[in-house]
Formats: C-alpha cells, sequence, structure tokens
C-alpha cells in the first residue's frame, strides 16, 4: 500500500525526532543515570500523536490514516531503530483496553492521550508465565461500594512511572479488570531491572486494596474480548520493533564489512559473508511480512487475528536475537565490548523474546489453532 503524504509526514517526523530525542547516545545516558524516561520527554511524544493512534476521535484520539494500528507499529518500528526509551508499548496496550469499554474511564483516557499520565497492564503473576486468561492469585472480591483487590503482579512495565496500572484479577464473576490508581492506600510499587539499558518493570502488591464500581473496565463478558485485543497489541508492537532493531543492525554491519579491509579487501567481498548476509536479509525479509500480516489483521480485527500475532512473535522473536548474534560475530572482537552499540539491541531484543509468551509458546499456540481451524473447516 503506498503512503499518503500524511503518513509521509509523520513517518519523517517520528524518525526526526527519535534521532535528535531518543538517541542511542541518549540511552546511554539515561543508563548511566538510572532513568528509564523522562516525562518530559514522553508529553512531547505524545504531542506528536503517539498515545492518540489507538483512541477513536469521538474519546479525543485519531489516527493519520485512519488505520491506528498500522501507524502505531510505524511508531514502534522507528523507535525500535534507536531502541528508544519510554512506555509507548504499556500506555498502548492500556488505551487499547479502556477504548473497548470506556464507560467511567473517560478521563483516564484522555490523560493517556495527553501524555499526562503513563498507564501500564499488570497481567503477569510472580513465577507464572503470560497467561493473560488464567486465574491467578490477585483476586477482586465484591465489597459494598465496590472490589477489594489482593494479590501481587510483577514485570509490569513502567510500573515505577506509572500513575496506573490495569489489574487482571479473579473476582466470583469470573476474570475481570479493573484500572487502579498506584497511589492507593495498599499498593507498593517496587522496581525490578531487566536486561535493557532503559526498561524497568516492576512488582505490584495490592493488599486489601478497595476500588468502587467504575474501576472495573467492561463486564465479566467482555473481558476475554478485551484482554485478547491488548494481547494482540501488545504483540504487534514487539515484533514491529524488532522488525525496526533488525533493520538499523544490518544497516550498521553491512557498513562494517564495507569499511573493514582484510588483505587489502573490504570484509563484504568475502563469499562466506557475502552467504551470511544474504541468509539475514531473507530472514529479515520474513520477519518484516509476518509482521505486516500480523498488523493488517489487527487492524481490521480478523478472525485469524489471534493466530497471525503468535505467528509473527514465533517467527520474529526466534529469529532476531539469532540474527544480532550473527551481526556481533561479523564485527569481531569489537562486537562484544562494551563501547559499541550493538549490545544495546541484543537486549531490547532478547527481553522482548521472553514477554508476552516465548517463541515456544506461540509456537504450540500456533499449532493448536490451526488443529482448530482444521477441525472446524
Amino acid at each position: 500500500m503506498t503512503a499518503t503524504p500524511e503518513q509521509t509526514l509523520f513517518a519523517s517526523t517520528t524518525e526526526t525526532f527519535l534521532e535528535k530525542q531518543a538517541s542511542l547516545t541518549h540511552v546511554r545516558g539515561l543508563h548511566a543515570s538510572e532513568v528509564s524516561f523522562q516525562p518530559e520527554w514522553w508529553q512531547r511524544a505524545a504531542e506528536l500523536g503517539w498515545t492518540s493512534l489507538l483512541v477513536p476521535e469521538e474519546l479525543g484520539g485519531g489516527s493519520v490514516s485512519g488505520n491506528g494500528v498500522a501507524d502505531l507499529a510505524l511508531v514502534a518500528e522507528k523507535a525500535g531503530r534507536t531502541v528508544a526509551p519510554g512506555p509507548l508499548h504499556p500506555v498502548s496496550v492500556v488505551a487499547s483496553g479502556l477504548v473497548e469499554a470506556p464507560d467511567g474511564h473517560e478521563d483516564a483516557i484522555e490523560a493517556l492521550v495527553s501524555g499526562e499520565l503513563v498507564a501500564s497492564w499488570a497481567v503477569y503473576e510472580p513465577g507464572g508465565p503470560f497467561a493473560p486468561l488464567a486465574a491467578g492469585v490477585t483476586t477482586a472480591t465484591r465489597t459494598g461500594a465496590g472490589y477489594r483487590i489482593d494479590g501481587v503482579k510483577d514485570r509490569v512495565e513502567a510500573g515505577a512511572d506509572s500513575g496506573a496500572v490495569l489489574v487482571v484479577a479473579a473476582s466470583e464473576d469470573g476474570l475481570r479488570q479493573f484500572l487502579v490508581r498506584t497511589d492507593a492506600p495498599g499498593v507498593t510499587v517496587t522496581p525490578q531491572a531487566s536486561v535493557d539499558m532503559v526498561k524497568r518493570y516492576a512488582r505490584i502488591e495490592f493488599t486489601g486494596v478497595e476500588v468502587d464500581e467504575t474501576a472495573a473496565v467492561g463486564t465479566a463478558e467482555q473481558t476475554p474480548g478485551i484482554i485478547e485485543r491488548q494481547r494482540q497489541i501488545a504483540l504487534v508492537l514487539q515484533c514491529a520493533e524488532l522488525v525496526g532493531v533488525l533493520d538499523a543492525v544490518l544497516a550498521m554491519t553491512t557498513a562494517w564489512l564495507f569499511d573493514r579491509h582484510s588483505f587489502g579487501r573490504p570484509l563484504a567481498s568475502y563469499q562466506a559473508l557475502k552467504h551470511r548476509v544474504a541468509d539475514m536479509k531473507m530472514w529479515f525479509e520474513a520477519c518484516r511480512a509476518t509482521t505486516a500480516g500480523a498488523v493488517e489483521a489487527v487492524a481490521h480485527r480478523s478472525r485469524e487475528a489471534d493466530k497471525l500475532v503468535s505467528v509473527a512473535k514465533a517467527y520474529v522473536a526466534e529469529r532476531t536475537p539469532i540474527m544480532l548474534q550473527d551481526c556481533v560475530q561479523l564485527h569481531g572482537g569489537i562486537g562484544v565490548t562494551w563501547e559499541h552499540d550493538l549490545h544495546l539491541y541484543l537486549r531490547r531484543a532478547i527481553l522482548y523474546r521472553a514477554m508476552y509468551g516465548s517463541p515456544e509458546e506461540h509456537h504450540r499456540a500456533v499449532y493448536a489453532l490451526s488443529r482448530k481451524s482444521e477441525a472446524t473447516a
């Protein structure tokens, strides 16, 4: 599909902003300062429209092309090229859930769009895999005025920087989600580090946290569908960002192979290295294609979206770390130094491989969904 002038301008503006305000040097500076991202930086990102893309116009949002998922995937891909900081993923996932059942959450949606509020998805149970529809130990018990939430969540991205979290909890009605302020009585937030230079997570404990009825997002019947929508958005953002990571690292490696000489010849002239680069180029295009298919399916709410996001995550998250390790090897000794930027990309890829389901888990999901499709055909 040919990009419209508006999309081209949006992409150019996003790329320029990231190059100036989220460069690799900036990422290293944040790491040295033990800062995940700067709130004023995120405010500027919101002003560029990043936070409004999944929000319909009647709720104060809007996208450049009318396809918010595709526009957001474009932002994620650009962010991957500089392993940019910021809560793009958690804010987008929370927004995608709130807009499915916005009643009572209009103010929170407005705050997310403006960049005033950072929110994250509290879905992981300590020690457990990514299983958003499985009942965990976090519970929501009915009270006279609403619900009491008890339990623990961990691996909450930007949890220590969030003003609210969308908590998945088991209730007497089934699985529900609640938007909970992190400064509410009974909420304890403990930061968690990660392998990434700037991505931070948190363990959040809920001890008798009282919320009213309006904190619930959707009904019990709506909740599985809302959670599935959030899962799909989380996965396409991951895959799109990994495509950006690969694009940047392959360009970096190709330039190195042409610049570096051995026995009077550029490394790029050696047949064995040409073959390795050709293989990586093929795998990269496959990553781009599977991601594009997932984005398209999620954007149009296809019945195949659940399978296609797992196809993308299984392939992209499996191939990306392998390709980056190849690029490290092709750089020689300098590729394993702290001063070189390769490890910044590799860290992000390793993190995303694990979050929201490993490639192995998504391979099993694709198999199960394919069997299900065959049975109903």
